[in-house]
């Protein structure tokens, strides 16, 4: 073993050592195998550790390279030739994770380098020069987490600094959204409205976004449903005060000199960025959070997605799976996002058929995935009656809270002007709050029983 090259090392060790392949695997790329071979014998590991959670044997190996048909003869016959070579042979493991987080430092720049060159020499016809800086930072900050965890007795001071420490929140301009949320909403979060078709989910964010740039807020919003100019559209008639009808009418100097005027009162800005229905996915979403910042130095504060339900999802490509595993892997995909860049993301998804005519939704009706409400911190339902829209009301409803008590105001309303594209605070109709709760709070009950009782045949 003494001429053993590091992959080859790194490549025995994460079929062998469980404990390294743990703390290495999800810093490993394989583009950072330079032999076709071992790049081939890395996906192997990598695709069956993604499904299985625990890593292959040398015979599991062997038997998926056979199934494989894009592989050349000569690839086949060396990847299973490295294969049986690999050994349980001891090494180090205090020097064998700092040799492969060197290793994939080394090779992250090394590949950075070669790109950065390709773009500069124009070789590369979707990216220019402007995304070289960030290629470069993003392959120098390569590193292995240190991080292993929170020491309840050594670090009690840090927490009750944590404790008393103000946190950052993003404030709504309604009262009762406030109250729910203990001043508004959190970075690292999302948060998400249940409706049916034409309720107001994206009312309600258009609503949201516009008070958010009001505010000096930088706001990012992605509409997979709506063209970019129907999103501003709305947002026009929310910022001009004016019916969405009557847009088209202004003359362009007072529309000119009204925009100009939200301008001067705000340092945010608001980006509107339309994608095909159910063709983008958080990576495409983290692509452009980085053009935005290199191009056009904008970083938001908080970003719209309208609407969940037609992103896709990253983890599953063109694969078949059914729905509640999808909708699930898109909303843990989406508060990854909100995660890593450190803002709330609000989105929204659709009822259920079985709620959709519902006075009274609840978790089970949220459309196509049981999974999504237990990935969201803040979850709601907007409903809307006739007896409600003849009021110019919503009734909103808690669903899910990790800010609160969801118990307390469980239900209340706000009005909604769908002309300007608006919602605002109104007095509580108790009356119309209580009805619809005393009379349909039993049935959905059991209703809800029922489903869950399937839900839980379904998967076991």
């Amino acid at each position: 073993m003494a001429t053993e090259r590091i992959e080859e090392t790194i490549l025995r060790n994460l079929i062998y050592d469980e404990e390294y392949y743990r703390k290495v695997i999800p810093f490993l790329k394989g583009e950072y195998f330079i032999e076709l071979q071992e790049k081939v014998i890395f996906e192997e590991i990598q695709d069956f550790s993604t499904k299985y959670d625990k890593t292959p044997t040398k015979e599991v190996l062997n038997i998926n390279l056979q199934n494989r048909s894009d592989l050349t003869d000569e690839t086949f016959q060396q990847s299973l030739a490295l294969i049986k070579e690999y050994t349980d042979e001891w090494v180090d493991k205090d020097w064998l994770i700092d040799s492969t987080e060197k290793w994939c430092q080394d090779r992250a720049i090394y590949l950075a380098l070669m790109q950065s060159i390709k773009i500069a020499d124009g070789g590369d016809s979707k990216l220019d020069k402007g995304a070289i800086p960030n290629i470069l930072q993003e392959a120098l900050a390569v590193s292995f987490d240190e991080h292993i965890g929170h020491d309840y007795i050594e670090q009690a001071t840090d927490r009750y600094e944590f404790y008393h420490r103000t946190e950052e929140k993003i404030p709504f301009d309604l009262e009762k959204f406030n109250f729910i949320t203990k001043g508004g909403i959190s970075n690292k979060t999302l948060n998400i409205a249940l409706a049916g078709t034409g309720v107001g989910k994206s009312l309600f964010m258009c609503h949201m976004a516009s008070a958010c740039l009001t505010s000096g807020i930088n706001v990012l919003y992605i509409t997979c449903e709506m063209a970019e100019e129907k999103i501003a559209e709305r947002i026009d008639a929310n910022l001009l005060n004016c019916n969405i009808k009557d847009i088209p009418e202004l003359p362009e100097v007072l529309y000119t000199s009204k925009v100009q005027e939200i301008a001067r009162k705000t340092q945010g800005k608001l980006i509107i960025k339309e994608y095909p229905t159910a063709s983008a996915h958080s990576g495409h979403f983290k692509a452009l959070l980085s053009d935005l910042n290199l191009k056009k130095d904008f970083k938001p504060q908080i970003i719209f997605i309208d609407y969940l339900n037609i992103c896709a999802s990253s983890r599953y490509k063109g694969a078949v799976v059914n729905s509640y595993t999808y909708v699930k892997a898109i909303a843990e995909e989406l508060r990854g996002l909100a995660v890593e860049h450190n803002v709330p993301i609000v989105s929204a998804t659709q009822t259920t058929r079985a709620g959709y005519g519902s006075s009274d939704p609840d978790l089970t009706d949220t459309s196509e995935s049981f999974g999504l409400p237990a990935t969201a911190d803040l979850m709601f339902a907007l409903i809307s009656t006739e007896e409600l829209e003849s009021q110019n009301r919503l009734l909103v409803k808690q669903l899910k809270n990790r800010y609160n008590d969801p118990t307390s105001n469980k239900k209340f309303m706000i009005g909604i002007d769908r002309s300007k594209m608006r919602l605002y605070d109104v007095a509580e109709d108790t009356s119309i709050l209580n009805s619809s709760a005393e009379e349909e709070e039993m049935p959905q009950f059991s209703e809800t029983q029922n489903r869950l009782s399937k839900f839980a045949e379904w998967n076991v």
